[in-house]
């Protein structure tokens, strides 16, 4: 089973970001998604900065896939995902429909997990337009999983994401820029004052959700440690971290040490607690609500 980075959710400045790819070149992590995901005003890295990137990570004997954006609003929008699927040197992550269709022909990619494929028929139609590895949608768990994997046609790869807070929904609307009072098309890039996102509280004063810009997410961190026999038992071929701005690199180190049984699971829960910047979850997994969390 291998080890992979989701792509970067949040909004940084270029420097922090290229330093923290420079950590992960030389982190135990196999897979490395790369590119901006959440939302086009985010220009700090350019087209060539990213393959430039890729290039370095890919030296350093990372697989590197290129990441397409998920809420495509305009032609500007479609040009920029035409580029990435039309690379010709990295394996592409397709997280439309749209992108998925462009790719056919063009060799391997992989079926992001906002492509919302939930039976063995969808399955069969990326598979079809050529898709190697599908990603899990965040909200499945494990007895439809279980369900899924007999029936993934010829050799197609499952992955499935086993830390980060969780993408809830997507919006034509920027949460981030509402919040100050400002216009999507005029947000100062807001986001870049929450690396981790916005905390959005109740009435009552406790945490609820996370906006990021168009995105929202959990609050809650989804964290899968425990459950890495279970995932490999199951025939799970790659596991995935979403990068946090702070201690990715121990959280990579963490899952590698229970993955390569280093450390026993709950020895790895123990031990990823000083790394996670909020309460965990893992309700998805057990079929009960997303914020849930079964030792």
């Amino acid at each position: 089973m291998k080890l992979a980075l989701g792509p970067v959710q949040y909004y940084w400045q270029k420097d922090r970001l290229l330093a923290f790819y420079e950590a992960i070149a030389q982190s135990p992590v196999d897979i490395v998604y790369l590119g901006e995901t959440v939302c086009s005003r985010r220009h700090e890295m350019r087209e060539e900065d990213w393959l430039a990137l890729a290039e370095r990570l890919s030296v350093a004997g990372k697989e590197v896939v290129l990441s397409t954006q998920v809420l495509l609003e305009s032609g500007a929008h479609l040009n920029a995902m035409h580029r990435i699927v039309e690379n010709g040197r990295f394996m592409v992550e397709a997280n439309d429909m749209g992108a998925a269709g462009l790719l056919e022909g063009r060799g391997a990619f992989v079926a992001g997990p906002h492509l919302n494929l939930y039976n063995p028929e969808a399955l069969q139609i990326v598979a079809e337009l050529g898709a190697v590895r599908w990603v899990m949608p965040f909200e499945m768990g494990h007895d439809s999983l279980r369900q899924m994997l007999p029936g993934l046609p010829g050799n197609m790869q499952s992955e499935v994401l086993v830390y980060g807070h969780l993408p809830l929904a997507y919006s034509a609307r920027c949460f981030t820029a509402r919040h100050h009072n400002l216009q999507k098309d005029d947000c100062g890039f807001r986001c870049m004052d929450y690396p981790d996102g916005l905390l959005v509280q109740t009435r009552e004063g406790g945490p609820f959700l996370l906006f990021n810009g168009i995105q929202t997410q959990s609050v809650k961190v989804y964290n899968l440690i425990q459950q890495i026999p279970q995932l490999e038992a199951s025939g799970v071929d790659v596991v995935r971290v979403s990068p946090q701005s702070e201690h990715t690199a121990g959280i990579i180190s963490s899952f590698r040490d229970v993955m390569e049984q280093r450390q026993s699971p709950a020895e790895g829960m123990a031990a990823i607690q000083r790394f996670m910047n909020g309460e965990p979850c893992n309700g998805y997994w057990y079929g009960k609500p997303g914020m849930a969390w079964q030792a």
